[in-house]
């Protein structure tokens, strides 16, 4: 695993007090969250007046599902993270290990599990550690052992094999 540096923000977060441009995120993130339900009522109707592009999508959707089963992340490779969202609430999610914040982890905005608002964006947060410990690292392997030096006969018979197969090459060339 490779060892990444974990960011805090607005600690302690029960002290954290919304700034301005908090407010601009979480209006920003409702108006992108409306116009993504309009997106997916307009796709919705489309699906029902033509069934085969519905049958289409059930089957998009099915592959989707499928290839993101072959991809479980290990206990080890999940960060757990204290999240304040913006109706003040404090919650845990999780994020793979590599991103330093959960921002980065694409995590800006959650429904929230106390008061149900969703979209609530992400104002502060802190690490809390990994879901799981890592495996034992292994033991590396020895060194190769340094390979055996040829004998003066080993070298002379090398010699010879490769004269024939010369001869022989040149034969087949005159041929």
């Amino acid at each position: 695993m490779r060892e990444v540096e974990y960011r805090s923000s607005g600690v302690p977060l029960e002290a954290y007090e919304l700034t301005r441009e908090d407010h601009r995120r979480q209006k920003r993130s409702e108006e992108i969250s409306e116009s993504v339900r309009l997106q997916v009522e307009e796709d919705i109707a489309k699906c029902q007046a033509d069934p085969a592009r519905a049958e289409r999508r059930r089957q998009a959707f099915e592959n989707v599902a499928k290839l993101m089963q072959l991809f479980k992340e290990a206990d080890h490779e999940i960060m757990r993270w204290r999240v304040r969202l913006h109706c003040g609430h404090i919650m845990e999610m999780e994020a793979h290990y590599t991103y330093a914040d959960p921002l980065s982890a694409g995590s800006y905005g959650r429904r929230c599990s106390e008061c149900g608002s969703d979209r609530q964006t992400v104002v502060a947060f802190e690490p809390l550690g990994l879901r799981g410990k890592p495996p034992e690292a292994t033991k590396p392997l020895p060194p190769p052992l340094p390979a055996k030096k040829p004998t003066r006969a080993d070298l002379e018979q090398r010699v010879k094999s490769l004269e024939k197969e010369n001869e022989r090459l040149r034969a087949k060339l005159s041929d």
